[in-house]
């Protein structure tokens, strides 16, 4: 026994490296099909007064990248408390929330 499990602390697991490899692809997969859905929403423009699809377009595009982020940000937060990846791991996802909020509140108006 360890000194560490004697005092009744549990002594620190090792990370395995590959499991965490697996967690940065999985979160990298996830921010990038968020981003597209994300960046096709912030390029969809209006073509003129009579365009009105481009209002739902836009809100879809952004709610489709809000949706795929918040299992961005699920799998962020158990990769986060199994002490796999750090915290700026959430800053992405963030990002990514925030500018499709704010796009889905803000969509164009014909």
């Amino acid at each position: 026994m360890t000194e560490q499990e004697i005092q009744g602390t549990p002594a620190p697991t090792r990370r395995h490296p590959v499991a965490t490899a697996a967690w940065a692809a999985l979160l990298l997969g996830l921010h990038t099909v968020a981003a597209f859905f994300v960046l096709n929403a912030l390029l969809t423009e209006s073509e003129g007064p009579w365009d009105r699809t481009v209002t739902g377009t836009a809100r879809l595009m952004a709610g489709l990248g809000l949706v795929v982020e918040l299992m961005a940000l699920a799998a962020t937060a158990a990769a986060v408390n199994t002490a796999r990846l750090r915290r700026w791991w959430y800053a992405p996802a963030a990002v990514l929330v925030v500018t499709a909020l704010v796009r889905m509140v803000f969509a164009p108006r014909p």
